[in-house]
């Protein structure tokens, strides 16, 4: 039978999405046989916790589906005896990255990697608390429908089946790696009022993210395509492709991981930074490893607290990181798509050493770029006044810090990787 990890790393009180998530789980074991180990990782609060606590036990048992709950006292006990297990040198440093006080998108999907290999699924399926499934003909509309039945297996068993590809037929051999989509909806990226005041202003500021050297043609492009997913049309009808899928296309809301690319290398876990959970796709593009490109979008929304006296700080702090991290993973994307297939060893499996040599490669890279990026947020949030001007100004007193965080995130990430083989054996025994 085939375990897969079914997953819902959160730090928000979301209740329906708990139930919304079992409902898919069940589906999946209902239509596909699997054995779904369903993870909640919860770093919500303890009122918060303990209501979902409350909507856990109240779910209905369902064949095949097996619950687990994990609030951060638990995750870390696990953490602890892992990387105690794992024999690794600086066990606190390598605690921290897994579990760091501050937000990081990358750490809770990496300990949802871990918590994956010791249930011994074979991979993993992520969701977001932030998003709601998508009705047709009054049914959801489960993503796992099409991440199921060939994950993990020959590209060429999906094309003798008959799934439509467009998959150079030198890749067929390669194992089908991921499987993902998209929204629809509120933009992924909660920048929505910087477009509604100002067009220019969000044209300059989401530019950033691009390389340096890029055209304006070719950042104009990227502005326009830039966290808006799938657009706003709902689901009327499958298509999925087997194809290289671009990162572009899906977002980490709504993919499947096979185990042999989470249990190879792990996630970014800097903190504080957008984006950073996004790694694993440009690496299974850039090695030339085959995908599931379907249609079945899930509906993205904003959550008020992004918005608030305090979180509208945090929120756009972890946007600037984002922008400030891109002349670092740009340079790793370059290298890793100009290595292409010699990112893989001869069974097809990614190459962690490669990666952990790109990552080093970076961190000496000069920091002009990313001064002239923060020059322009400045300019751009004090052209629109209000908060974002006070925002500019707590920018201002955090400038070195911001670009040494920037840096020491590449070298934290190395540091993972290095170390990952170890902790997922360990996990898994």
């Amino acid at each position: 039978m085939n375990r897969i990890c079914l997953c819902l790393p959160t730090n928000r009180a979301c209740s329906a999405t708990l139930t919304a998530l079992h409902d898919e789980a069940a589906y999946a074991a209902r239509r596909f046989g699997a054995d779904v180990q369903l993870l909640i990782l919860d770093s919500a609060d303890h009122r918060t916790r303990a209501e979902h606590a409350r909507v856990v036990a109240a779910l209905r048992p369902a064949p095949g589906v097996t619950v687990h709950h994990f609030d951060e006292d638990a995750q870390r006990a696990f953490l602890r005896r892992t990387i105690e297990r794992a024999g690794l040198a600086e066990p606190e440093r390598l605690l921290h990255l897994m579990l760091p006080p501050a937000v990081s998108y990358g750490a809770c999907t990496n300990r949802a990697f871990l918590l994956a290999a010791a249930l011994g699924c074979h991979s993993l399926h992520r969701r977001d608390s932030d998003s709601t499934y998508q009705l047709h003909a009054d049914q959801p509309v489960f993503p796992v429908h099409h991440e199921l039945p060939w994950l993990g297996g020959p590209a060429a068993e999906a094309t003798a089946a008959g799934l439509p590809t467009d998959l150079d037929p030198a890749l067929l051999g390669r194992p089908v790696s991921l499987a993902g989509a998209s929204f629809i909806g509120e933009l992924s990226v909660d920048l929505g009022e910087i477009r509604h005041l100002d067009e220019g202003v969000y044209h300059d500021v989401v530019s950033l993210w691009a390389p340096g050297d890029w055209s304006e043609e070719r950042k104009r492009h990227l502005v326009e395509e830039s966290f808006t997913g799938a657009g706003t049309a709902a689901f009327t009808g499958d298509r999925a492709t087997l194809t290289v899928v671009d990162p572009m296309r899906v977002d980490m809301c709504n993919i499947a991981f096979d185990r042999a690319i989470y249990e190879r290398v792990p996630l970014p876990p800097a903190t504080d930074t957008i984006g950073s959970d996004y790694f694993l796709l440009h690496l299974v593009h850039d090695a030339g490893l085959p995908g599931i490109l379907h249609n079945r979008h899930i509906e993205n929304f904003h959550t008020p607290e992004r918005r608030t006296d305090t979180g509208f700080p945090a929120y756009q702090r972890r946007f600037v990181k984002f922008l400030l991290s891109m002349l670092y993973f740009h340079h790793v994307y370059d290298r890793m798509a100009g290595e292409g297939a010699g990112l893989l060893d001869e069974r097809h499996r990614v190459r962690p050493d490669r990666i952990v040599e790109y990552l080093r490669e970076s961190t000496g890279l000069d920091r002009t770029e990313n001064i002239w990026r923060l020059d322009r947020v400045d300019t751009a949030y004090r052209k629109l006044g209000g908060r974002y001007a006070t925002f500019a100004d707590q920018l201002a007193a955090e400038r070195e810090r911001l670009w040494d965080e920037a840096e020491s995130d590449m070298e934290d990430f190395a540091h993972l990787v290095e170390a990952w083989p170890a902790l997922i054996k360990a996990a898994r025994t």
